[in-house]
This record gives C-alpha cells, structure tokens and sequence, in this order.
C-alpha cells in the first residue's frame, strides 16, 4: 500500500498520447496520459473506457456530436463507440481500462502506445 501523488507522476514524463501506468486494482489499470492536438478515431469492441480529466480542457468527437470536458470532469465512453478525443493545449487525463487494451483500440497506428508502461 503506497500513496500516488498524480501531480508528482505527471512530472516523471513529458510524451503525448502515450499512457503510463501508475497503479492497477483487479485486473484494471490507472493510467496517466497528457494529450494535445488530434488523436485518431477508434472504438474498444470489448470495454468501456473512461476519461477523467486532471488539468485542463479535452473535447471527443463522436459520430453525432462532440463532448468538452473540463478540469474535475468525466465522461463513461460504452464499448463499440466509435470516438476521437483531442485538446487544443495540453492536457493531463486519467484512464482506467482493463489491462492490454490499445490506446488506439481497433486500429494500430503510428499512435498506437506501448501497454505497461509504469512510472
């Protein structure tokens, strides 16, 4: 049993789109991740995800709208949605999705994040 300080785990990396894994409970997986600019469209067949935002402002576009999420707000994305989050200035979101699941989800790409990164 260790606290986490996100602040302090943040500072630990600089990289964009590329998650980092701070604690897991079960077979689920806390993860940090700082985001700016276009992410790619993509869906989780086997999962829900979720985006808690830590610092500053994200939007995710879905087929039918687009949803702006602010410091201190989350949003449950259910699974098979089709969706593309992105940030205007960077931000720093949290994660929590079972282990092994792709950031990019059903696509592997240039963005497509190494799994179990810890910090």
């Amino acid at each position: 049993m260790k606290k986490i300080n996100f602040k302090d785990k943040l500072q630990k990396f600089s990289d964009q789109w590329s998650p980092k894994v701070i604690a897991e409970l079960n077979n689920y997986q806390f993860k940090l991740v700082k985001i700016q600019n276009d992410f790619v469209w993509h869906k989780h067949d086997d999962t829900d995800e979720v985006f808690i935002i830590l610092k500053g402002k994200i939007f995710i576009e879905f087929e039918n709208e687009t949803v702006e999420l602010n410091e201190g707000e989350m949003i449950v994305v259910p699974k098979g949605t089709k969706h593309r989050p992105y940030a205007k200035k960077e931000a720093s979101i949290m994660l929590v999705e079972p282990r092994g699941v792709l950031n990019t989800g059903d696509i592997v790409d240039e963005m497509t994040a190494p799994n179990d990164q810890w910090i």
